[in-house]
């Protein structure tokens, strides 16, 4: 099934009742020397078509590239519309989806967005509309270190710049976070790193989005079982 960006108002009209439309919701934002802007958005877009390409019913809408990036204010580039705005965003997006689609996907892979996209589905469903959200996770660097720089280089390689790559703050996420919460990012790093991009492979890459997009299915299919498709 194609984009929905790609198709004309009478081909998703014939498509909508047996489809799906999922939703990529990302950030601009930094993400170290190395990295482009637009990492999350990537990552988002990239499982979201990995998606697609296991269930046919599964309709891509156009990425959301801004989201709630507060934390990484004082970062040339990054754009933030907050939590308030994305979560509003979000509900009134979604509301207009239901005008053609019976069931809506989010799928963000920027932490940021967790709480305003969770308060943003609560309201949804308490409308009744048949709304899900997944956020990738991983175990290891939270941000613009190993793991995200790895899939960038599986996903986009001209893209990243690894001669930039430097190893920034790389104490556990839970040590680091009251200093997060009350100073933002560059509390604890000048380069927007936390962890250690320098040692990052594009094999490596593969093998998360291969896991994450294992995980993505398997919660879509527990959604939408494949005997309902």
């Amino acid at each position: 099934m194609p984009r929905l960006a790609e198709m004309s108002w009478p081909e998703v009209e014939v498509r909508a009742e047996d489809s799906v439309l999922a939703i990529p919701i990302g950030s601009t934002e930094q993400h170290g020397p190395q990295l482009p802007l637009s990492t999350d958005t990537d990552i988002a877009v990239a499982l979201c078509e990995r998606l697609r390409a296991a269930r046919e019913e599964v309709l891509v809408a156009p990425a959301l590239a801004y989201g709630s990036s507060g934390e990484h204010a004082g970062f040339s580039g990054t754009l933030s519309i907050g939590q308030a705005a994305l979560e509003l965003l979000v509900v009134e997006l979604c509301r207009s989806a239901f005008d053609t689609f019976d069931r809506v996907l989010l799928v963000s892979a920027h932490g940021g967005n967790h709480d305003p996209l969770v308060r943003a589905v609560r309201q949804l469903r308490t409308e009744s509309r048949a709304v899900q959200l997944f956020c990738p996770r991983w175990d290891g660097d939270p941000h613009a270190g190993h793991h995200e720089t790895s899939m960038m280089l599986a996903l986009a390689p001209e893209h990243v710049r690894m001669e930039r790559a430097v190893p920034g703050d790389t104490r556990p996420l839970g040590e680091i976070m009251p200093l997060l919460r009350t100073g933002g990012v560059r509390a604890v790093t000048d380069t927007g790193v936390l962890g250690d991009p320098t040692h990052a492979d594009a094999e490596t890459g593969h093998r998360l989005l291969e896991s994450l997009g294992a995980a993505l299915l398997h919660e879509f299919t527990a959604w939408i079982p494949r005997e309902r498709s």
